[in-house]
């Protein structure tokens, strides 16, 4: 590895003058897999065949000093926290795709040079890059890629002299794009409908809970039948035993064990050769003869696995049996589920979950009295060695995350489907269908893939079963995606006190989590993470409740309850966030914005109140430095309760709904409900003699 100031000896391939592409490594592609240790990621490549050829030795000098070099201390003094002296590997191949752009750039005006790059030619280029239409923040990236083309050339053995970029002594807010542009793909990643996630989460976790048995089973005893059918030899005995056993039904008209391949039913020779011991090639001389893949494309019969269904749907059993040809999309959707449930339910980045390993995740220890489940593994962004070199493989976090049931559950099966200490996620270990030799985990691409087809087989599994409310509608805002789900987590926890399958123990755990342990350090790393998450959405959540407050005052509804003038003023006082769209600056105006203490309106269904939410004040007992009430433990008679008339009516409702399921009760219970109805209309009779108008409160 060359020293901060200096680069390593140039091989006689990469130098400025050598324009032939005919030797190692200088042809089309440069592959960066040294520096990919991250197993959720894919091997990076940097393609030159985009590069002109005068401008390409001087450019591959440069992207050579990037790879093998590091930027020196002094040029990154200064430039803030996030500045490192090598970057990662995808960081790398963006630059370096900058650079080629320019080089296009230069080249279609006869600039055969990058020494013919000099202060008035990249303030002309500025303006025609940002014309293909690019945020600000990708700007500044660009920008940023494009000053390295400069500091890395400083470096190089052969530096081309291109000049300084004028933006680094005047300041880079003039040569960005305005801020209210043309420019699009700001981080508006959207949460997943609930519709969507209801109905995905209860089927991910059927999977698990109900299916996993059934399915590991099938799988091992496919596996049998296999290794069986690949170790048949030809006999005459074979012979005899595969004659009875198609023959009969081929001539009565019956169906044949079938497989579907390539779009048409087939004969099913490996599962046949296995129970009738006949060889795989006796197999296939005897269907050539016979001609029983047509007949089975035309009269398809099943291939039943001789393992017990354990699993139910609605007190029935889900399957009959499982089936030799379904067996390997049954244990691929096994590994989405899992997927499913750590992605929303743990918080974690996809790479997080793509790096977890089998025993990252094991019980707690016999004299552990708080018997939790801790995840211990890998985090990766933002991760550097002391020098600020960006370490791909991460490293592991601190603290760890807990783990809730569903969760733990999820783990076990994979350890299941993987050997001790692989990665629960193993590419190889998940091709269940071709049973391929594959680097590292399944990818992204794979993943989104593979839950898509997770939804079009529980769609098809619900129309099956009968179950039309188990449906997954199609979300609106498109593909599921792995990112989305960390922002799905985020969503419901801000507004939904209750939230859905297992959401409501997540709930207590990540507000628990993030505002017990701020003082050992937790809360300051998860700033940073799914506690600036939290705070967007919540933000946004209160913004939403305030807004709906101000309409309901303007449309002549009455306020009531302690903290009731404190909330007409938060109405009027609180900012409008208007869309979706979420800037990386966001997270830190959303934590202002909630730091308001006493002027923050949350709204709380379940309680039919608005919490206007004051620390001091809250019966709930947040905990010190909270920002939101706890919604799931709002008490009666808090200070910061606020109700308007639409509560009053919601009370109303609920409470004649309660005398209904009174009358319908044994005494105990029925009593139970009366007394609760008779609360509910002492609240909304209460409101009625106290509430407010905003006139009469100003």
């Amino acid at each position: 590895m060359p020293g901060p100031d200096s680069p390593a000896v140039l091989p006689e391939w990469i130098s400025p003058g050598n324009t032939h592409h005919n030797a190692r490594y200088s042809e089309a592609v440069w592959p960066l897999a040294p520096l990919i240790d991250n197993p959720g990621t894919s091997l990076i490549k940097i393609h030159w065949s985009g590069c002109p050829s005068p401008l390409l030795g001087q450019v591959k000098l440069a992207a050579w000093t990037l790879i093998n070099g590091r930027l020196r201390p002094t040029y990154l003094k200064g430039r803030g926290v996030r500045a490192r002296s090598r970057t990662s590997a995808v960081d790398m191949r963006d630059a370096c795709n900058e650079w080629k752009r320019l080089a296009r750039w230069l080249h279609e005006r006869r600039i055969d040079s990058l020494t013919g790059c000099t202060e008035d030619v990249w303030r002309a280029y500025l303006p025609e890059r940002w014309a293909d239409g690019v945020t600000r923040e990708t700007a500044e990236k660009i920008c940023s890629h494009l000053t390295d083309l400069w500091a890395f050339d400083q470096l190089s053995a052969h530096p081309s002299d291109i000049a300084r970029p004028p933006w680094e002594a005047e300041g880079l807010d003039d040569f960005l794009p305005e801020a209210d542009g043309s420019a699009h793909g700001e981080n508006s990643t959207e949460p997943l409908d609930p519709l969507v996630l209801g109905p995905l989460l209860v089927w991910a976790i059927r999977f698990v809970d109900d299916f996993a048995d059934d399915i590991l089973a099938a799988w091992a005893e496919r596996e049998r039948l296999m290794a069986r059918a690949a170790a048949n030899r030809a006999s005459p005995e074979s012979s005899t035993a595969l004659a009875q056993f198609l023959l009969p039904r081929a001539r009565s008209g019956g169906s044949l064990p079938a497989i579907r391949m390539h779009g048409r039913r087939t004969l099913a020779r490996t599962y046949i050769s296995a129970l009738t011991g006949a060889s795989l090639s006796q197999v296939d001389r005897f269907n050539a003869r016979h001609q029983l893949s047509i007949l089975a494309n035309e009269r398809p019969g099943p291939c039943p696995l001789d393992v017990p269904v354990t699993g139910q749907v609605n007190g029935k059993p889900w399957r009959e049996y499982v089936d030799f040809d379904e067996a390997a999309e049954l244990a691929r959707h096994l590994g989405t589920a899992a997927a499913i449930i750590c992605l929303y339910l743990t918080g974690m980045r996809p790479q997080e979950v793509q790096g977890l390993r089998s025993g990252c995740c094991p019980d707690p220890a016999s004299d552990d009295t708080s018997r939790r489940h801790l995840i211990r593994s890998r985090h990766y962004k933002n991760v550097a060695d002391g020098d600020g070199n960006h370490i791909s493989a991460g490293e592991e976090r601190e603290v760890p995350w807990v783990a809730i049931t569903p969760v733990v559950h999820a783990i076990r099966v994979l350890e299941r489907m993987v050997p001790s200490g692989g990665l629960l996620f193993s590419a190889t270990h998940h091709d269940f269908t071709f049973r391929r030799q594959l680097h590292g985990v399944l990818k992204n691409d794979a993943l989104n893939e593979r839950i898509e087809d997770f939804v079009a087989w529980t769609n098809r599994e619900a129309a099956a079963q009968n179950l039309p409310e188990m449906l997954i509608p199609k979300d609106p805002h498109g593909a599921i995606g792995m990112s989305r789900f960390r922002r799905s987590l985020a969503w419901h926890i801000a507004r939904r006190p209750g939230g859905l399958i297992a959401l409501a123990i997540q709930y207590g755990h990540m507000r628990t989590v993030l505002d017990a342990r701020t003082s050992s350090g937790y809360g300051s790393r998860s700033r940073t993470g799914m506690h600036s998450v939290l705070d967007v959405e919540t933000a946004l959540a209160a913004a939403d409740t305030a807004a709906k407050l101000q309409d309901r005052i303007a449309a002549g509804e009455k306020v009531s309850g302690p903290a009731a003038r404190r909330a007409l003023t938060a109405a009027a006082t609180a900012p409008k966030f208007e869309g979706r769209i979420v800037p990386a600056t966001f997270a830190k105006k959303a934590a202002q914005f909630l730091g308001r203490d006493g002027i923050v309106l949350f709204d709380n269904p379940e309680a039919m109140l608005i919490c206007a939410f004051k620390r001091d004040k809250a019966l709930c007992e947040p905990g010190p430095g909270a920002h939101a009430p706890r919604q799931y433990d709002c008490r009666p008679g808090c200070g910061n309760a606020v109700r308007t008339d639409t509560h009053a009516r919601l009370m109303r409702e609920r409470a004649d709904q309660l005398d209904q399921l009174a009358d319908a009760s044994p005494g105990p219970l029925g009593r139970r409900f009366k007394a609760n109805a008779d609360r509910l209309r002492e609240a909304a009779d209460t409101h009625d003699a106290t509430a407010l108008s905003a006139k009469a409160s100003a």
